[in-house]
């Protein structure tokens, strides 16, 4: 089965403060086990554990999650080479994050500008 190619065909992040594995893994069209493994392997990601170890992951770890996906899925990085370009491009990424949050809420106001016009 072939994972969707670009972010543009992923669903908009809700503006929650914390999400499920399983909102996560349809946000980011990932399985859950593959979202527990990219946790053990990449330390950007790390979602808060609550009580029965229950995970809880923060919008800039959906957009970390996105980012990884993309560079594994899209551009064909290793996990060792996705790694390696997540340790060297951290400033380079957090623009990355913003941009994205930026457009994101962009969306969001577009949105809610269509619902007022109603």
């Amino acid at each position: 089965m072939l994972e969707p190619s670009h972010n543009d065909e992923l669903p908009p992040i809700p503006g929650k403060r914390y999400f499920t594995i399983g909102e996560v893994s349809e946000l980011c069209a990932v399985k859950p086990h593959v979202l527990r493994y990219w946790e053990q392997e990449f330390p950007q990601i790390n979602p808060v554990k609550r009580r029965g170890n229950r995970r809880y992951y923060q919008r800039q770890d959906v957009l970390m999650i996105r980012h990884i996906r993309a560079l594994l899925y899209e551009q064909g990085f290793t996990i060792g080479g996705a790694r390696l370009r997540l340790s060297g491009d951290e400033a380079k990424e957090e623009t990355t994050q913003y941009r994205q949050l930026i457009r994101q809420t962009i969306t969001e106001l577009e949105d809610v500008l269509l619902v007022l016009r109603k």
